[in-house]
Order: structure tokens, then sequence, then C-alpha cells
């Protein structure tokens, strides 16, 4: 990856700091990482970055919370604060408007920022997004290892391996040592370990902020205009592949791609397909 890229720089939004890396030039394309412990923009998108920066403008920031961006999210409305903070970096970059690629949590995140502002947003493409139907049955086998990581004993290389290995993906063997070790070590800093970005609510009002990270509880779902392509792996273990089919049902011009032998992290398993759907769908002109 080009070293101006790992470098990247921090701009301030709102109350905190959030870190970017961009490359390529043309219309803005937002590419949002998802919630694993250890995630950043770079490592989840480092088989994109490079091939869709020949078309477009590449941001891809560290959502709080994660990576070099600052270590705070409002648990009261998680998903509602992450939508924010992305339309805040948006007018700090002076961009009108931008494409959205969210995988997971940033998915939701893109969602989010859609029907809070859905004058910032172009085009969506969502990965396995969080938030869909999620409060219609138990948490699945992965969820339930992500959220888990940071209690019962907290964080070790050996949680962070099964969970990407295991849950993750569909192909644990293809997943390098290095890139466990490189989650594993953004996952261990002790600001994240204090205050985990991403965990169960509790309190008073947990029911409430359940229901607010549920799309499809929210009637302004269906309002949500934009062109959008939904990926879902048809092995994930994460989040329901039967989530792209609420999707559809809900938006009105909302397209499901099922990927076959794939896990949670569509983007970087199939990486050269989604590049060419990504790229297709985002430079498309209707």
């Amino acid at each position: 990856m080009d070293k101006d890229v790992e470098t990247g720089r921090t701009v301030r939004v709102a109350d905190r700091e959030i870190f970017f890396s961009e490359a390529g030039s043309g219309a803005a394309v937002l590419l949002l990482h998802g919630g694993g412990p250890g995630a950043t923009g770079l490592s989840n998108y480092s088989r994109n970055i490079e091939a869709l920066a020949q078309r477009f403008r590449v941001i891809v920031p560290d959502l709080p919370g994660y990576g070099r961006s600052s270590k705070r999210v409002d648990q009261s409305d998680p998903f509602g604060d992450l939508g924010r903070v992305v339309g805040g970096l948006l007018d700090e970059l002076g961009i009108a408007s931008a494409h959205l690629v969210g995988n997971s949590y940033g998915g939701a995140a893109g969602l989010r920022l859609a029907m809070d502002r859905p004058e910032k947003v172009e085009r969506i493409i969502l990965m396995g997004p969080g938030g869909v139907g999620t409060t219609r049955a138990l948490p699945t086998a992965g969820l339930r290892q992500l959220l888990n990581y940071y209690r019962d004993g907290g964080p070790s290389h050996e949680k962070i391996s099964r969970f990407i290995r295991e849950y993750l993906v569909f192909d644990g063997a293809a997943v390098p040592d290095e890139l466990i070790e490189l989650r594993y070590q953004a996952s261990i800093d002790p600001e994240v370990v204090a205050n985990p970005p991403l965990r169960r609510p509790s309190g008073l009002f947990a029911l409430r902020t359940l229901l607010r990270m549920d799309f499809t509880r929210d009637a302004r779902l269906r309002k949500v205009v934009h062109p959008t392509l939904v990926i879902w792996g048809a092995e994930d273990k994460v989040n329901r592949p039967q989530g792209g089919r609420m999707l559809a049902d809900a938006m009105p011009n909302c397209d499901v791609y099922v990927a076959a032998n794939t896990g949670h992290w569509v983007q970087w398993e199939r990486a050269d397909l989604f590049n060419s759907l990504a790229a297709a769908f985002l430079d498309a002109r209707s």
C-alpha cells in the first residue's frame, strides 16, 4: 500500500479527532469499516483501496473507537453517533455528498447517515450490514463472539484468531498470521480495552438502544431512495444473509448480490469480485 495512504491525516469533527487516509481522484467514496476487535479502515479495505482509487477519490476513515481516531462512541445511540461523525467528516472535507461503502458496523453507519442526512449520500454499497433485523432473533454465534471479546477474561490472541478465522471468513486458512497480529495489537489499545466501542447495550435504557439499532423497526428505512447494492456472503456467521432480502423488501432501489462460499468479510475474501461490482455500480449513471 502507498506510504502516503498509510500515513493519512486527522481532522477535528465536533469533539473528536477522526483519522483518515485517501487515494485517487474523482467522485468521493467513503469506505466504512466493520466493528470487530482491532478493526481499522486500512486493514478492512487493504484489498480494495488501490483498485477503487483508479476511478474514484477514496476516503478511508477509522470510525470512532477504532484505530487512530478518538476512542469514544455514544452508547445510547451508537449508529446515530457514527452517522453524525461520518456526515461531519464530509462537512469538514468540503464534500457536499459522497458514495458510501460500509461493511457490517460501517454499513450501519452509512445507512443511518442516509436516513438522517440523505442529501449527503449518493449511492450506497452494504456488505453484511449491522442493524438489520437484530432484535427479531437471538444473536448469531459470530456476533456473540464479537460482543464477548472484551469480557470473559478480556482480549487474547487466541480469541481474536478464532473470531476471524472461524466466524469472519469462510476459509480461515486464507487469513495470514500477520493480519491476525495486526488486529490483535490494535485490539489491546488501553483506551479501547477500558471503553470497547461495540458492546451489548446495558442499563436503564438498554431496550431503547437496541430498538434504535434495528433499522427494520424504523419507518424511515423505506424512505432511503438512494441506489443501493447489498453484497452478502452466503456463509456469513455474524450477520444473517436473510438481511439482504429484508433490505430489498424495505428499500425502493435496493439490489442484492449473494456471494457463494463467502463469510462476513466479502470485500477481503472476494476482493476481485467486490472491486468489479463496486466500481461498476458506483460508476453507473442511472
